[in-house]
């Protein structure tokens, strides 16, 4: 895995992880636009990891810190290039930024439909919680 650097997005990026989310990510989110991206990254600029192989984006994940809780978003990777650890390296790495700021816990926003990524998910040490129900309202 030596090949496969993760580091935070930069500004001019933005735009290509939205198409790559259209490629790689399980479905969409209404906050799935340029504008929204943008608040993410003006807010913590280190909040989106990207994964790249040989300069090409091959994952993401968004691990976004609140000064209480830690929040695990987006985390996909390439078609092309799943099954080969870099799920694993970027939720590392997520993990790694969370301690560093003090995060004791961490949560994942999983669809329930995204059957295939349960289980790296549970690989991970992350699984659903029965007491907890998670209501959304979209906002805007």
């Amino acid at each position: 895995m030596s090949d496969l650097h993760i580091g935070p997005a930069s500004a001019d990026e933005l735009g290509a992880v939205l198409d790559f989310w259209k490629t790689a990510a399980e479905g969409t989110s209404i906050s799935d636009d340029l504008a929204g991206v943008e608040r993410l990254h003006e807010r913590d600029p280190r909040a989106l990891l990207l994964a790249r192989r040989d300069g090409e984006l091959v994952g993401t994940v968004i691990a976004g810190f609140d000064g209480w809780r830690c929040h695990l978003y987006r985390l996909a990777v390439h078609p092309g290039h799943r099954r080969r650890g870099i799920g694993t390296a970027l939720l590392a790495a997520a993990e790694e930024r969370f301690a560093a700021l003090g995060g004791r816990r961490a949560d994942a926003m999983v669809l329930d439909r995204n059957e295939r990524a349960h289980p790296a998910w549970e690989a991970a040490g992350y699984g659903p919680q029965a007491q907890w129900t998670r209501w959304v309202k979209p906002l805007g």
